[in-house]
């Protein structure tokens, strides 16, 4: 996640490491999305961009991701 961006109104940092443990959340100072990250909340999950219009909505967008991530590498 970029340190800029609008994702940060939320601790999403704080929030995602509680809830995921195993998964290593990473903060970046620039991801080279400068259009999209002028507008929108948003982050990378494993490569795939993740936004929304609000950060609340892009937080549970985030949380959808990293399930259908743990799930693929459970199996």
């Amino acid at each position: 996640m970029c340190d800029g961006n609008l994702i940060n109104e939320l601790d999403i940092e704080a929030i995602l490491e509680e809830e995921y443990p195993d998964v290593a959340v990473l903060m970046n100072e620039c991801l080279s999305f400068c259009g999209l990250c002028a507008i929108k909340p948003y982050a990378m999950v494993n490569g795939t961009r993740v936004f929304a219009d609000t950060p609340e909505e892009a937080l549970d967008k985030i949380r959808v991701k990293i399930e259908e991530e743990l799930a693929f590498y459970a199996e």
